[in-house]
């Protein structure tokens, strides 16, 4: 999972490092687009419900479990939400339960009521996810390996940034650049800055040539 690092108020940038994707739990990821504020709330008080249900019953929830909780959460704001202050999560990780380890990766978004949608392969949310998804049709498919899945991941934020004032590229200048977190079977783990860092100044060098297109993994 990768995030852009910009907030916005309005028509104006009100944050440029603004972090949007966290590990759920020690399998799990989740990221949050919409009202900031309500956004790393949900997610923190996310995180401590795994958390206790782990120490309670010693052992972890199910990834439905999971979703599931989260859905309710979202639920849960939907009064806030029909004011205009929405917030919706992309959930997602690696299920220990599934009988095979190629499906055990899985992915789900979410409505504004909380309504839990399971997608297939990749998804994209926020204003930017149009162009972000648009990208990944062209770049995904089933079987990547990691460095090749992060490059995808990258290539597609680019994209939306190309096109949504409210998605921040890679900024080269002040070096901040995306977020991606895995989840595998080996846990949750955040790639430094410096490895993305490389791959954004790669991506925008040959973008520099190739605007619309870049090089295909």
């Amino acid at each position: 999972m990768a995030g852009d690092r910009r907030a916005t108020m309005g028509n104006m940038i009100a944050q440029r490092d603004i972090e949007k994707v966290y590990p759920a739990d020690a399998y799990s990821v989740v990221g949050f687009a919409g009202t900031a504020g309500i956004g790393m709330e949900m997610t923190r008080l996310f995180q401590l419900e795994l958390e206790h249900y782990e120490k309670i019953e010693g052992t972890l929830l199910t990834l439905d479990g999971k979703a599931n909780r989260l859905a309710s959460m979202i639920r849960g704001n939907l009064g806030a939400a029909m004011q205009g202050l929405a917030v919706l999560p992309l959930f997602a990780g690696f299920d220990l339960d599934a009988a095979d380890p190629v499906s055990a990766g899985r992915i789900f978004t979410y409505d504004v009521t909380g309504g839990p949608y399971e997608e297939r392969g990749f998804s994209g949310i926020g204003s930017g996810s149009i162009f972000a998804r648009g990208a990944l049709k062209k770049l995904w498919r089933p079987g990547l390996a990691v460095e090749q899945a992060v490059r995808v991941a990258v290539e597609a934020l680019y994209d939306a940034a190309d096109d949504d004032s409210a998605t921040g590229g890679p900024d080269l200048t002040r070096r901040i650049f995306p977020i991606v977190m895995l989840a595998t079977a080996e846990g949750t783990s955040r790639l430094p800055d410096e490895q993305i860092g490389a791959l954004a100044e790669a991506i925008v060098a040959e973008r520099t040539d190739s605007p619309s297109g870049g090089s295909r993994p």
